[in-house]
Order: C-alpha cells, then sequence, then structure tokens
C-alpha cells in the first residue's frame, strides 16, 4: 500500500467555507479548549460539595454523596452523554425540553453538563481523601478556635486538601480534555471531530490526525507544566534540592 503524505493539505480551502483545513482544525480546538475549562470548573465546584458531603458527621449526606459518586462514576462516559442529550429533554416539562432542543449550542452545553457531573464524581473522591489525609487534630483545633463547622471546612480543612490534591487533579484534567472527544457522537465539533472531517474532505488520514495528535500533546504539556509551578508554588517544601546538593559537591 502506497500513502501518498500530502502536508499541504492543511492550507487548502475547506469545502466548509470560510478558511482552511487547518481553521477548520483550529476551529475544533477551541471547542476542545472551551468545553473542557467550563466542563473542569463546574466538575471542581460539584466535587468540592460531593466531597466535604462525604465527610460530614451526618448520616444521610454522606449517603447521598456516595450515591453521587456511584452513580456518576461507574456509568459509561458515552451512555451518560447519550442520556444528557436524548432523555433529560424528554423528562423536563414539554416547553422547557423543546427549548432545550433549539438551543443553538445544545451539544456544547450537553458536553459541558455531562462531563461536569462524570468528572465531579471522580473529583469527590479525591477530595474526599485530601481532607480524610489530614490529622483529627486539625478540625478540633478550629473547633477549639470557635470556628463553625463552615468555617473549619472553608479556612483549615479545604486549602490544605486542595494543595494535597494537585497531583490527581491534574491527571482528572488531562483525563477532561480527552473526554471532550465523547461529545462528537452528539454533534460537537471539537478536534477529535474536526480532524474526521478533514479525512472524510481529503481522504488524508494519517495528516488529520497526526495534527490532531499533536495539539493534544500539546495542551497535555501546557497542563502539566502550569500545574507543576503551581504544585511548587503552593508547596514550596516539593521544590528539589538537587541543584543545591551538587553546589556543595
Amino acid at each position: 500500500m502506497n500513502y501518498n503524505w500530502n502536508w499541504s493539505i492543511f492550507f487548502q480551502p475547506s469545502p466548509e467555507g470560510g478558511g482552511t483545513y487547518l481553521d477548520l482544525l483550529l476551529s475544533g480546538l477551541w471547542w476542545t479548549i472551551a468545553a473542557s475549562l467550563a466542563s473542569f470548573a463546574l466538575a471542581f465546584v460539584i466535587g468540592s460539595v460531593v466531597g466535604v458531603a462525604r465527610t460530614t458527621p451526618w448520616v444521610a449526606v454522606r449517603v447521598l454523596g456516595a450515591s453521587f459518586v456511584e452513580i456518576f462514576r461507574n456509568v459509561p462516559l458515552l451512555v451518560q452523554m447519550f442520556l444528557w442529550f436524548f432523555v433529560f429533554p424528554e423528562l423536563l416539562p414539554k416547553a422547557a425540553g423543546t427549548w432545550v432542543k433549539q438551543l443553538q449550542y445544545a451539544p456544547f452545553y450537553t458536553t459541558v453538563l455531562c462531563l461536569a457531573f462524570y468528572a465531579g464524581a471522580r473529583i469527590a473522591e479525591q477530595v474526599r481523601a485530601g481532607i480524610q489525609s489530614m490529622a483529627a487534630g486539625q478540625s478540633s483545633a478550629g473547633f477549639a478556635l470557635g470556628l463553625t463547622r463552615i468555617q473549619v471546612y472553608r479556612f483549615v480543612l479545604l486549602p490544605q486538601a486542595y494543595r494535597r490534591i494537585i497531583p490527581p487533579l491534574t491527571s482528572e484534567f488531562l483525563n477532561n480534555v480527552k473526554n471532550t472527544s465523547v461529545g462528537l457522537t452528539i454533534g460537537l465539533l471539537e478536534l477529535t471531530a474536526r480532524a474526521r472531517s478533514i479525512q472524510e474532505y481529503s481522504f488524508q488520514v494519517f495528516e488529520a490526525f497526526t495534527a490532531a495528535t499533536v495539539l493534544y500533546i500539546a495542551i497535555n504539556a501546557i497542563v502539566v507544566v502550569v500545574a507543576h509551578r503551581l504544585e511548587v508554588r503552593l508547596n514550596p517544601s516539593r521544590r528539589t534540592s538537587q541543584p543545591r546538593s551538587a553546589a556543595h559537591v
């Protein structure tokens, strides 16, 4: 099999109009980044609330939190995406369901919502683990100072827990970036969907998906660098002492 490589395909006009194949790919990159950031921001809020709920002394609250985690963490992402997009509007009152179906960017909103709940369930476990990894004396000291339970979480437990879970949060965000590709199944024209479009229009399958792969790697590399610098900034004790040791030698 002889394959004719043609990297100049990205500078040729796109059949969809409005630019080249490269413009098509970059528009997919934009939707991937937008969906990733929006869904993770929402997932962080959901995960924080549910993670805190799982560490409270109230049994009913802990059960609700655990139920949320088990449902959204164990149901396959693709199934959840279809449920949010096809089933959820049918459960709403007719007028509301029709409005949801007719939203201009319905695939984007659905993808953000689905990824937020899916990632939120996983972040909740990370937040719970971060809180429970601290000594019980942290809470006791807060209560001894006259803080309420909410204030203990806000000023004592959560700031320390967040610093401890930066590495797993980074991995979760990277997974979230990749999971946006599931949005193509409901019509979101993100990076993978655009790569498929280029392949279908031009039949240059290797060029299209190689370019998409490079862009995914670039996003992940940027996230890893930013997360590492954030971790070092918030945890000075984790800074490597190797250069100093080498200097003494």
